[in-house]
């Protein structure tokens, strides 16, 4: 029974690093798939190197698409596109 009481501390901090660390991990990476999915022409975008742009073309095979700029069209792969910066840019504008 006293070896079970030495090894509950780090039971403990497994669980702690679980909850605190992986589990909100493994969430944001559900959810940056999930919006990664849900692309559709015409969306607004910015890309996690900072390019903003609008989809003009998306492909399933390689899970790419195209960026429309000003600077004319690149191909980006999809996991190159950042959610929060994207869902910034396509909130409402808020009243003050």
């Amino acid at each position: 029974m006293e070896s079970l009481g030495s090894f509950l501390p780090i039971i403990g901090i497994f669980a702690v690093m679980y909850f605190f660390i992986l589990a909100p991990q493994i969430k944001r990476s559900k959810q940056e798939k999930k919006f990664a999915a849900e692309l559709k022409r015409g969306d607004r975008i910015i890309t996690k190197s900072g390019m903003h742009g609008k989809v003009v073309e998306l492909n399933d095979k390689d899970n790419s698409c195209v960026i429309e700029t000003l600077a004319g069209k690149i191909k980006f792969d999809r996991s190159a596109i950042s959610m929060e910066m994207s869902n910034k840019l396509n909130a409402p504008a808020s009243k003050k």
